[in-house]
């Protein structure tokens, strides 16, 4: 992974470790379920007036919007408001990262190396040493709704690599389409029409800015900024190269919540969190004998053996076919001309002339 790309998952990382004491505020005011709803609108409403589709089948962006959508938000954002500790809201949820290993391996027939299974696998275990040190503070649904929550996102991350080489901003904003219309039923059905007409109510008055600023803060952090870049990187590298990043999230998620809420980590936590970072940035290094140009060829124009060099179009492989034919049959047949001058003969392009 080029170096240029890993500090853009770093920031990522950055905003969506933000996007959970934000998320927390913006719940004191928004139940779960509208939150989302309210969320994805802010986002569907502009994109279908000015934002052109992506240029893939609509069922894709339909998938991509129920699994990042729908059924990560959803499950998220209720296991929250079910009492889920910010901090330990933010480690579990990146149970994704080995659920789209998995998943990846299953559904996409990617290979993993050595260095991602003991990269992963170190960042897990530190994953699940902070996990065990904080569940005494949480009960078992929020828990579970939460790791709901990072099925939904892996599944996610396996459309989204599914979907090809697209423009990532393009296919962000048009998966938020998607969720509005069910998570505002999910809103109607389950916290009930009063509790709507209320939140919208008191929607601009001055205790409900707090929320509101955190509301705008996951819509343009979380939603323009983190998953515009993590849809790039899914698009451009396997699945179980840019999935582990999310486990740097709750090494954020856990600061920002000591910072917002005094929500303080102990030195477990702190140590365990260090393990995090270093096995992710480990993990995602790539082998110096593969060439660093591998990483910029888009998958859609590798070649099928997956080496990363861009395949030649078939015209021009039969052009230089055709001239290497023809110059072996001009140089075996052609006679010299009457004054014993050899004619010209066309020259093959040769290996200066393939495709780079």
């Amino acid at each position: 992974m080029l170096f240029r790309d890993r500090i853009l998952a770093l920031v990522v990382a950055v905003a969506w470790g933000l996007n959970f004491p934000a998320t927390a505020i913006a719940l004191d005011h928004w139940p779960p379920f509208l939150l989302a709803a309210v969320r994805f609108t802010l986002l569907a409403l502009p994109t279908i007036l000015f934002v052109p589709r992506p240029k893939v089948p609509f069922r894709w962006i339909v998938l991509v919007g129920a699994t990042l959508g729908v059924l990560q938000f959803a499950f998220l954002y209720l296991g929250m408001a079910a009492g889920m500790p910010t901090g330990l809201a933010s480690l579990v949820i990146q149970a994704s990262a080995p659920f789209t290993v998995v998943l990846a391996g299953v559904l996409l027939r990617e290979k993993l190396t050595a260095r991602q299974v003991v990269g992963v696998s170190v960042a897990v275990a530190a994953l699940g040493v902070i996990a065990v040190h904080r569940a005494q503070t949480a009960a078992l649904l929020p828990v579970v709704l939460v790791l709901c929550g990072a099925l939904g996102w892996a599944l996610g991350n396996v459309a989204t690599r599914r979907t090809g080489p697209v423009n990532p901003l393009h296919l962000t904003l048009w998966w938020a389409v998607v969720p509005p219309v069910p998570m505002f039923a999910l809103s109607l059905l389950v916290e009930g029409p009063v509790r709507v007409g209320q939140a919208f109510g008191t929607a601009f008055t001055a205790s409900a800015l707090p929320a509101d600023l955190g509301l705008l803060y996951i819509v343009v952090a979380g939603s323009l900024v983190g998953y515009g870049i993590w849809s790039r990187l899914m698009g451009r590298y396997p699945s179980s190269t840019v999935a582990p990043f999310s486990m740097l999230v709750p090494v954020i998620g856990v600061l920002a919540s000591w910072a917002a809420f005094g929500e303080v980590p102990d030195v477990v936590e702190v140590v365990a969190g260090a393990v995090v970072v270093v096995a992710v940035l480990w993990s995602s290094r790539t082998s110096r004998l593969v060439p660093a140009a591998d990483a910029e060829t888009p998958p859609s124009r590798r070649d099928a053996a997956g080496s990363g060099t861009v395949s030649a179009a078939p015209d021009r492989l039969a052009q230089t076919s055709a001239s290497r034919r023809a110059a072996i049959t001009a140089e075996t047949d052609g006679a010299p001309e009457a004054g014993g001058t050899p004619v010209p003969q066309p020259v093959s392009p040769g290996a200066a002339g393939a495709p780079r």
